[in-house]
């Protein structure tokens, strides 16, 4: 007879799936944001961090899925 339990037989890799895939979407969330908050600094906000309008513009075309 089998000692196997309803809970060992469960898939475990379910939930780590969901996490990766919940971390990814989460991760371009953030890219869409910081690109689009990146297009309204001004000339001395990107002064001040050493940016150019065309890094900035560089950035800001880039897909949110690509780092």
């Amino acid at each position: 007879m089998s000692t196997l339990t309803q809970n060992s037989m469960t898939n475990h890799h379910a939930p780590s799936l969901v996490y990766q895939i919940g971390e990814t979407l989460h991760v371009w969330q953030e890219r869409y944001r910081t690109r689009r908050e990146l297009s309204n600094w001004t000339a001395r906000d990107l002064h001040d961090v050493g940016l150019s309008w065309s890094d900035i513009a560089v950035e800001a075309e880039k897909p949110f899925w690509r780092a």
